[in-house]
This record gives C-alpha cells, sequence and structure tokens, in this order.
C-alpha cells in the first residue's frame, strides 16, 4: 500500500509518498510544493495543479492530510484552509481514499506520545523510514509523519479507513 501524506499550506506543502510493505515503511517520494507571493486565485490554481501531478505521478492507494486547527492570524488560517480545499478538490478527482489526523493523534502514531515535539517526531520519522539525515523543512517531515500514521492506522487493503 503507498500512502501519500500532505501537510497542507499555501506558502509551502509538505508531502511524503510512503509504501507499506507488511510491517516494513519505505520512503517513496518526498518534497516542498512552494507557491510564489502571487495573487491568492492564481496561488490556489498553482496549489491544485501542482497537487494533481504530484497525484499523478505518485499514484497512491491513500491519501492523509493533517487537521488544520485555528491559528492566532486569522487571515493565514483562513487562507491556508481554503489551500486545504484545493488540494481535497485534487484528491476527490484522483479518486483516492482520503483521511485526515489531529496533530496529536500523528504524534501519538508516530512517537508513542500524543504531545510529543517536533525534533521528536522528525527523529521517529528518519528511525522509522531508514533515512540517513531527517527531512528538512518540518512541512516535509510532517508530511511524512502523517503518512507514517495512516501507514500504521490503516488496515490492509481499505485505503482511507483506518482501524
Amino acid at each position: 500500500m503507498l500512502v501519500l501524506g500532505i501537510d497542507p499550506g499555501l506558502e509551502r506543502i509538505g508531502y511524503g509518498a510512503v509504501r507499506r510493505e507488511g510491517s516494513r515503511l519505505i520512503p517513496v517520494e518526498y518534497g516542498l510544493i512552494e507557491t510564489p507571493r502571487i495573487g491568492l486565485a492564481d496561488r490556489l490554481a498553482l496549489v491544485h495543479e501542482e497537487v494533481s501531478a504530484l497525484l499523478v505521478r505518485a499514484r497512491p492507494d491513500a491519501v492523509a492530510t493533517e487537521k488544520l486547527l485555528f491559528s492566532v492570524n486569522r487571515k493565514t488560517a483562513m487562507d491556508v484552509a481554503k489551500s486545504l480545499g484545493v488540494i481535497l478538490l485534487a484528491i476527490a478527482r484522483h479518486g483516492a481514499p482520503w483521511t485526515e489526523y489531529a496533530p496529536p493523534e500523528i504524534k501519538l502514531s508516530v512517537v508513542g506520545n500524543g504531545s510529543a515535539e517536533k525534533k521528536q517526531v522528525q527523529f521517529m520519522v528518519t528511525r522509522l523510514l531508514g533515512l540517513s539525515v531527517a527531512p528538512k523543512p518540518d512541512d516535509v517531515s510532517d508530511a511524512l509523519a502523517i503518512a507514517v500514521c495512516h501507514a500504521l492506522r490503516c488496515r490492509p487493503g481499505l485505503g482511507g479507513t483506518g482501524v
């Protein structure tokens, strides 16, 4: 099963594809989608295009995203929510099952502690995936953590359905 984790954003969107083979987790592809500071509508169109291309390239069996939490900066939170909307549109058009996880759920699955620090999550992602260095920036590490979370929680053959 191939899981694509996406850490939603507007300026930077982290992504990470992880293949689960039995109890092994294998990193397939990970990186960052960055958008230039252009008009919001054009930026959202670019997010949709880039995520759509990623879905075609990666061909995931399931996609998982991080659940958005309200931010102190409501303008930023609204723009990220709009970006998540176009990401979900791309996922729906691709036809892959989708699941979202709250940050404490991701931390619990990856580290075993729902209130783990970001450094602990990065360390465990690096170890679980057998990477030589921690993925950078944080958006990429977070996306891989989301993919690992779903890969560990999902029953084989059920795509977007967790345990």
